[in-house]
């Protein structure tokens, strides 16, 4: 399997960076971040995500919808803010959430 990033969209579309830095615990994490990548994907307007950590311990998460309606119903969904809650409670020493419209999108990939 190669490593691909999200392919680009026709724009406008709306994406979401989440930026944290996480704390030792990591009790549930892994199965709650499973379930939430299972669920956004049922959202009919969610684009895909992309998602790294640094060697120091930032992360970031880059989420693409297709509309702010579509983000806000992630953004309300009831697992999901069960989840955030935890993660302010457990998970997160911080971060930062921004929002924002594509207004330009384009891509390359070689071939062979």
């Amino acid at each position: 399997m190669s490593i691909q990033p999200v392919p680009a969209f026709e724009p406008p579309y709306v994406m979401a960076v989440f930026t944290n830095v996480r704390t030792s615990d990591e009790s549930g994490y892994p199965e709650t971040n499973a379930r939430m990548n299972e669920i956004v994907k049922e959202n009919p307007g969610f684009l895909g995500y992309e998602s790294a950590r640094t060697p120091g311990g930032l992360g970031i998460t880059v989420a693409y919808f297709r509309d702010h309606e579509s983000l806000r119903v992630w953004r309300e969904d009831l697992e999901h803010q069960a989840a955030m809650k935890q993660g302010r409670a457990h998970w997160y020493e911080s971060y930062t959430l921004h929002v924002a419209t594509v207004e330009r999108s384009h891509g390359f990939a070689r071939n062979g």
